[in-house]
């Protein structure tokens, strides 16, 4: 790959060191996946000049109109600290004739809301668990038809905020009492869903029109008590001392047949085409024990992070993490957004 001046957007305060020696583990992980990438550019020989980003867009408008470069790495998240935003800046980057790297405005916006999201998929016949929405400021009322157990959610937070053992209720009054903690603890409309008894998978899946799955990965609670469900919480994702006690580890999916694997697959890119999506995602699912997947939700631009799922399950295929890093900085080349027709 030729050298490219590639300009990396990342949250204001992210700005990674040159290198990782005499850091603490929980600082690093503030930054690890801003400092791979950029590291790793870096090492590939392209000219990388990360700009931070919080309230702002000139730093963006600038660095294109004086560095030109030919490709914006989408590490930012969010905008003036919402997480929705990160579609605006993308819709931004499009209205400047950006390259970038990651999904398209509409695909973000599909995907960020859960509600929308599975009212697509349900159109589409893709099983996804059913579900009732909770929106702020209404009374909730619990439907007569949603069976139990159910898991309350945030509608539009990702990386498992908010999501506990709590999030799991079996009753109506337990029901009404969870989602109004996510009224008022994250503020945003609340999903109950039809909680899936089974296994937690990941799938990663790149591309803009030809598509490309990689490994199905299983995440295995090998220590959690009986009496506590098996659910990717905030403490299970990002507290590695909680990992470490109820040996929960994240791997390639082992004794799934052929067929189910295919079927797997074949779900988790007819999602990616009915939201839109474009670059690389992650889609999250539970696999049952009649072999039937369900799609939990679809993660645009999801932790491309060295060592992470995406960048495991991708070398698990012989795809080494700059070789990845390459082939989502083509797929952004090679999107075809609307301004370059």
């Amino acid at each position: 790959m030729k050298k490219l001046r590639i300009m990396v957007l990342i949250r204001e305060g992210l700005r990674p060191p040159e290198s990782l020696q005499g850091r603490d583990p929980k600082e690093i992980a503030e930054w690890k996946v801003e400092y791979d990438v950029i590291n790793t550019l870096r090492k590939m020989g392209h000219d990388v000049k990360p700009v931070e980003v919080y309230d702002d867009l000139s730093p963006i408008r600038s660095t294109i109109l004086e560095w030109k470069p030919h490709i914006a790495f989408m590490l930012l998240e969010e905008f003036h600290g919402v997480g929705t935003y990160d579609q605006a800046i993308v819709s931004y980057l499009e209205l400047m004739q950006q390259h970038y790297t990651g999904c398209n405005p509409r695909g973000l916006m599909l995907t960020h809301d859960k509600g929308l999201s599975k009212k697509i998929m349900m159109f589409h016949r893709i099983p996804t668990p059913r579900f009732a929405l909770f929106p702020v400021g209404k009374k909730v009322r619990c439907p007569k038809w949603l069976k139990f157990p159910v898991m309350v959610k945030s509608t539009i937070e990702d990386a498992s905020l908010g999501i506990s053992q709590a999030s799991i209720v079996n009753t109506a009054s337990a029901l009404v009492e969870r989602v109004e903690f996510v009224h008022q603890n994250i503020q945003s409309d609340a999903i109950a869903e039809h909680y899936i008894e089974g296994r937690e998978l990941y799938v990663g899946v790149m591309g803009n029109t030809r598509l490309q799955t990689f490994p199905i990965w299983e995440m295995t609670f090998n220590k959690m008590p009986k009496d506590v469900a098996p659910i990717a919480t905030a403490r299970v994702k990002w507290d590695p001392k909680y990992q470490k006690r109820h040996g929960i580890e994240t791997h390639a999916a082992k004794d799934i047949s052929p067929e189910v694997a295919v079927k797997i697959q074949r779900t988790c890119k007819r999602v990616y085409r009915a939201l839109n999506m474009s670059g690389y995602a992650r889609m999250d699912l539970r696999l049952r024990d009649d072999g039937i997947p369900f799609v939990i939700e679809a993660n645009a631009n999801p932790n491309i992070e060295f060592g992470e799922d995406f960048a495991e399950s991708a070398e698990h295929t012989g795809v080494q993490y700059a070789e990845l890093l390459t082939r989502i900085i083509n797929l952004g080349l090679n999107y075809q957004a609307s301004w370059k027709s």
